[in-house]
């Protein structure tokens, strides 16, 4: 056995890695060392199974380099390069994934991961978090069910159908069984089903890297992908934007990797809001500051890992709660109440924001 490879997709999957690492090794850089038989764990290899995105890929880069000067190895796989890529792929990764003693994953939903898990059954498994999925990768493993994102709405479609198997296959991977281990590696508040370990992530590598922020005297708005992925109305949403920032004397947005450049236009042409694209996930830019004395985000993986990155600072952290006539008509079912649970479960330093419709204008209130 070679070692632990890692898969990344993205850059929060790779800052997580990072601090999965630095749990082995907490007293110096997060690669364990190679100098003898006393080391805690064997080297990690991180192999970047490139998106196709180019904010994601930007912030990859960065994230990439910031691994490499821990003195961890960073494969950079052009897994999405066109035709032909797929098979490429799985090449070069069969040897070094029949070696490894450890794989770690970022993202159980996705199906370039799922592939290689029902070709290559891990010894161990560790999965870290890539935002709220975690919570529902825990919650639809313990109940035996197909792994679904929870904003899918519908049945199973023809690529559904055609991948039904594989996903069937890998979530049977994901599952301790015999002398495999799983472990999930988290910030977020799961309910792992008997057998998995739960470790939990406090974000310790990214506080002794960085900081203490310098804090601004105003707010910070935290930006989502709920418009894009289909779950939130863009008009509701602009408002409650605007709100936000006129209640709370914000000057900065800050976008996720995945919004809209014409989404973002809106929001700076109709808030006068600087729309700021950060160049690493938010847990470092917050950390390395500026940011502001209150940082306001709507349900997102940030309002359980700001707390946790910022702790000790004084930054104030709240969340914006989605109310029911936010959502558009194809959101999935289980949209509102997943939503909910990542704002409900948020740190109980978290402040909660709620939303009451008085003709057709959104009033937020501290809830």
């Amino acid at each position: 056995m070679t070692g632990q490879l890692a898969f990344v997709e993205s850059p929060v999957q790779l800052l997580n890695v990072l601090e999965w690492a630095h749990t082995q090794n907490p007293g110096g850089r997060t690669a364990p060392s190679t100098g003898g038989p006393a080391d805690a764990a064997p080297p990690l290899t991180v192999v970047v199974l490139s998106p196709t995105d180019p904010m994601s890929r930007g912030q990859l880069r960065r994230m990439a380099q910031l691994a490499r000067d821990q003195g961890l190895t960073v494969r950079w796989q052009e897994a999405r390069g066109g035709r032909g890529s797929l098979v490429r792929t799985l090449r070069a990764l069969a040897g070094p994934l029949r070696a490894a003693e450890r794989v770690i994953i970022g993202d159980p939903f996705s199906r370039y991961v799922q592939l290689l898990l029902t070709l290559f059954a891990p010894r161990h498994l560790t999965v870290v978090d890539d935002g709220t999925a975690t919570m529902e990768f825990a919650a639809q493993l313990g109940r035996g069910e197909r792994l679904v994102r929870w904003h899918r709405k519908g049945g199973l479609g023809p690529r559904e159908l055609v991948l039904a198997p594989v996903t069937t296959l890998a979530r049977r991977r994901l599952a301790p069984a015999g002398s495999r281990t799983v472990e999930i590696f988290t910030s977020l508040p799961v309910e792992a089903p008997p057998g998995i370990t739960v470790t939990e992530n406090a974000y310790a590598w990214t506080r002794d890297a960085f900081g203490p922020p310098l804090l601004t005297g105003g707010a910070d708005l935290v930006g989502t992908s709920l418009v894009e992925t289909g779950v939130v109305d863009a008009d509701h949403y602009a408002r409650v934007v605007d709100e936000l920032a006129r209640a709370h004397g914000a000057t900065r947005y800050f976008a996720h990797r995945r919004e809209s450049a014409e989404k973002l236009h809106r929001i700076a042409v109709d808030t006068g809001l600087q729309v700021v694209r950060p160049d690493l996930p938010l847990e470092l830019i917050a950390r390395r500051g500026p940011i502001g004395r209150t940082v306001v985000s709507f349900p997102s993986t940030v309002v359980h890992t700001l707390p946790l990155a910022l702790a000790g600072t004084g930054v104030k952290v709240a969340v914006v709660e989605i109310a029911p006539e936010w959502l558009r008509a194809t959101a999935s079912p289980r949209a509102q109440g997943f939503l909910a649970g990542v704002a409900g479960t948020a740190a109980h330093e978290v402040d909660r924001l709620t939303t009451r419709v008085t003709h057709h204008t959104e009033r937020l209130e501290f809830g």
